[in-house]
């Protein structure tokens, strides 16, 4: 995993373990032994790190964490680099994170290709960089800046480390690059000056830390309930207030804090159930995704911009069908101003809506989506309006084209139907906004092809979203599961609670929002306009639409929005409303404490998840997990809901099912068979295996 070899004086060790160059034990081992040769040859004046592939080191072997530690450690590896006599640079390029940046930065010089990107992301795990990058970073680029990508985990492109000292030249050829720099330094006589001892960027902090108090606050301001950040903070503050081995040693005692605690392994089982949902029982090797030159969408509303802002995005072209001219101007200037918004906050560098919209044709013509691709259909939520939407694009669409609907509730089987080529047909369920959200809910339909899902999982993963193939019902896995909780919702303000308390509960569980400010801001004519589709009551939410209170929109919901305001405000005149309706259904309303209200949010969408397992909609448990993480605001620090069930209890999560169906006298709050099964074998969700989540799928 390690090569090594020696030319006109310059000892190159490259390290080799596709496909991200981990820095797993035995390229560890291999780096020591390489660098045990390079000391020992007289001949060799300098050393060169580098990787082969296509990137450096993408850090630790994770697989490896929360197991007994293997000697060499990378703390050993790093010190040895540091240490030796000879200069040692390393040549960076594709992504350098976590610990192969570490490792870079025990180098005593670094340099980059013009495209290389680099960062420490370990806090999207949980953890802090736990090998020196909280103490070297700093000493580098400065504390401040340190910590911001420290707690942020984003990574630095090669233009600002260069600017900001972190490397010392851009190259074009990380290997070749590298080599030459190390001449230079032999040439010119350069000092070996370890980045631990280097402290030009460190003294202004120590003497004033209120910049560096002032960037971490920015830092960790929405990240409230998590671990990770704060410590990272304290960490990067030992940078500028403790000497370097008093830092790196409370950075190592952090790091396996972190790593054994609950919040770094949900983090981890995210990080692997990520990947894991990118495996489709069945589909055979050679089913490729089918190359996706063009696409096209219908529909230039709120969702139908956004996912064509995906495809531009992505660099691919795209037209946008709208039936009339004026909604179609109005979607088009919607796409333009959300791009000048990112471009004015710096999220997007200038020039970027002049290039992206250039990618975005607008048309009132059936024929101008003839060459896609890819057509996605993204109007109203009623079936019989996708079924003639599916009719037109079934005879417009060029054969062989993925014809995707971005339904969020309704039946794919139908809207294929509509159509003579069903095995084309798949449901995309993108979430609002559509150009943010990560989630991609893709919907296989009873006659949906293999070739169908692989090419609607490529596109997905194109455009930067997570793709997860779920099985076609009432709203999917998400949706299907939000409803359970709905239903709580409204039965909670029935029986005593307020919006505010509960949504209070849910964001101090860690959703960035609750269910009633969630509804406000969603829009409560949208739910309404559903219930009345199903013939299903909301009493309460029902009377507060019919009078008008949409949320946000209107000013009123169930809460109030003063002056345009976003900021919800709780209503008394909701809270008299909900006594009312209860009154006149029998309900005797009570104060409901907060572990109840907690309960009732999460463990009826625990069971529905269940049954949705049993019925083979989800492939497995993580399947679960991603899409609430990514789709609905899960905090990612509890795992998503079957990892959730599983640290609580299936056990415990049952009995307390059983309590509240027997309460409110509704069946669907029993557990399912499947949770009922493991509860009483003392088994949780994880224990479900590969084998039985492919048979139920």
């Amino acid at each position: 995993m390690v090569a090594y070899e020696v030319t006109d004086g310059i000892a190159t060790i490259a390290i080799d373990n596709p496909p991200v160059n981990t820095l797993a034990h035995a390229v560890r081992e291999g780096l020591l032994k390489a660098l045990d040769h390079a000391e020992m040859d007289e001949s060799v004046r300098a050393v060169v790190l580098s990787c082969r592939g296509r990137t450096f080191s993408a850090g630790a072997e994770i697989r490896e964490f929360g197991k007994p530690m293997q000697v060499p450690g990378l703390h050993e590896v790093i010190e040895r680099f540091e240490n030796c006599p000879k200069p040692v640079v390393a040549g960076l390029f594709g992504t350098t994170l976590g610990g192969g940046l570490e490792l870079a930065l025990g180098c005593h010089f670094r340099v980059a290709t013009a495209n290389a990107r680099m960062g420490l992301p370990e806090v999207k795990l949980g953890l802090l960089p736990g090998a020196g990058g909280t103490q070297r970073l700093p000493r580098l680029i400065g504390p401040e800046k340190a910590v911001t990508y420290i707690v942020s985990g984003k990574m630095m492109g090669a233009r600002e480390a260069l600017e900001d000292g972190l490397i010392d030249k851009i190259v074009e050829d990380p290997a070749a690059g590298a080599v030459a720099f190390a001449k230079m330094v032999l040439a010119e006589g350069r000092p070996l000056v370890m980045v631990r001892d280097r402290t030009e960027k460190i003294e202004a902090t120590v003497a004033e830390p209120f910049a560096f108090e002032k960037a971490a606050a920015d830092a960790t301001r929405r990240l409230k309930g998590m671990d990770a950040p704060a410590a990272c903070v304290d960490a990067v503050r030992r940078s500028f207030t403790q000497p370097f081995e008093a830092g790196l040693a409370a950075e190592r005692e952090a790091f396996m804090t972190l790593v054994e605690g609950e919040q770094s392994r949900a983090q981890r089982h995210v990080f692997f159930a990520e990947r894991e949902a990118q495996k489709i029982p069945g589909i055979p090797r050679d089913v490729k995704p089918a190359k996706i030159a063009s696409g096209a969408v219908i529909g230039a509303g709120t969702m139908g911009g956004g996912i064509a802002m995906n495809f531009a995005n992505a660099g691919i072209p795209v037209t946008v069908l709208e039936t009339d001219e004026d909604v179609l101007a109005r979607g088009l200037t919607r796409i333009r101003n959300t791009y000048d918004i990112s471009v004015r906050r710096g999220a997007l560098p200038e020039g970027t809506t002049d290039k992206r919209m250039a990618l975005i044709t607008g048309t009132t013509d059936w024929g101008a989506i003839g060459e896609a691709d890819i057509v996605i259909e993204a109007v109203f939520e009623e079936l019989d309006l996708k079924k003639q939407v599916f009719e037109k694009i079934d005879a417009s669409a060029k054969q062989g084209a993925l014809l995707a609907t971005n339904t969020s509730t309704l039946d794919v089987d139908a809207i294929a139907a509509a159509t003579k080529r069903p095995a084309d047909v798949v449901g995309m369920h993108f979430f609002s906004p559509a150009n943010v959200m990560k989630l991609l809910e893709i919907v296989r339909g009873e006659k949906s092809s293999y070739q169908s899902i692989a090419t609607a999982i490529g596109v997905g993963r194109a455009m930067a979203k997570v793709p997860v193939v779920v099985g076609n019902c009432d709203g999917f896995v998400g949706n299907r599961m939000l409803a359970r909780r709905t239903t709580e919702c409204e039965r909670l303000l029935l029986e005593g609670a307020l919006p505010e308390q509960v949504d209070a509960v849910v964001t101090k569980f860690g959703f960035p929002m609750g269910p009633f400010a969630m509804g406000d801001l969603a829009g409560l004519d949208v739910g309404w306009r559903i219930r009345k589709h199903r013939g299903v009551k909301a009493p309460v939410s029902d009377q507060l639409c019919e009078m008008g209170r949409f949320g946000q929109k209107t000013g009123r919901g169930y809460y109030i929005y003063e002056d345009g305001s976003r900021v919800p405000t709780p209503d008394p005149e909701v809270a008299a409303l909900a006594e009312k309706t209860a009154a006149e259904l029998g309900i005797t309303r009570r104060e409901i404490g907060e572990d109840e209200i907690l309960e009732r949010m999460v463990y009826p969408m625990i069971n529905e998840a269940a049954r949705i397992l049993e019925e083979g909609i989800a492939i497995r448990p993580s399947d679960v997990d991603i899409v609430w993480v990514y789709g609905y605001g899960w905090p990612v620090w509890r795992g998503g809901p079957c990892f959730y069930a599983d640290q609580v209890g299936l056990d415990v999560i049952a009995e307390r099912l059983d309590h509240y169906a027997a309460s409110v006298a509704d069946e669907k709050l029993s557990p399912c068979a499947l949770l009922r099964s493991l509860a009483e074998q003392g088994k949780g969700f994880a224990s479900l295996g590969q084998k039985e989540q492919v048979a139920a799928a």
